[in-house]
């Protein structure tokens, strides 16, 4: 991959993961459905309990506790190899909770789409 691709798919990570944190402060999982493929998958614990589903789990989830709208994002960590990608972020004051998340995308016919989100919910 040359310097020029790997940057412009930086880029398009990122703002893939910015729609990320949008989808978070506003509560709209029509926000979020693009960016994630129909066969991704979540992953982590809440407590005691895994959480291990498929992706529309999250989107539940996410209507239920609706807008998270003092989410704050760190910075958005991307490694590139091909048509593979990794994501790190951390979140802060999603609905009063901090995340550190880790996505795993693909790049599908052009365009990047994320495959598993695997959380870590830090102790309050």
């Amino acid at each position: 991959m040359t310097e020029v691709n790997h940057s412009a798919d930086s880029r398009l990570i990122k703002a893939l993961m910015e729609t990320y944190v949008e989808g978070g402060r506003t509560g709209s999982v029509d926000t979020l459905r693009p960016i994630f493929h129909d066969l991704a998958t979540i992953c982590g614990y809440v407590g005691p309990d895994l959480f291990a589903q498929p992706i529309e789990q999250f989107y539940d989830w996410h209507q239920e506790n609706g807008p998270a709208a003092d989410l704050e994002a760190g910075d958005i960590q991307v490694d590139i190899e091909g048509t593979a990608a990794t994501v790190r972020i951390e979140l802060d004051n999603w609905t009063g909770h901090r995340f550190t998340d880790f996505f795993t995308l693909v790049r599908i016919d052009g365009r990047w789409q994320i495959m598993s989100k695997v959380f870590y919910l830090h102790p309050e």
